[in-house]
């Protein structure tokens, strides 16, 4: 993971909801995370497009079970 460091707005930072504060380093980490587990898929021989079709599958199936928990 990479060394650089994110600061997180606080509350004193006049930032309107936690949120705001957190998605530029959540979408930073997604970026990241998705980007390492398309190399790892590529050096197991996979290909890219392979690799980008399980990611959103995956995501997916996340996404579908965190609906099934709120309803």
């Amino acid at each position: 993971m990479s060394q650089q460091s994110h600061a997180v707005a606080t509350p004193a930072g006049h930032v309107v909801t936690a949120r705001e504060a957190l998605e530029p380093l959540y979408l930073h980490l997604e970026q990241e995370a998705e980007a390492r587990l398309v190399a790892a898929a590529m050096r197991a021989g996979w290909s890219a497009e392979e690799a980008l079709s399980a990611i959103d599958d995956l995501k997916l199936e996340d996404m579908q079970a965190i609906a099934r928990r709120k309803s």
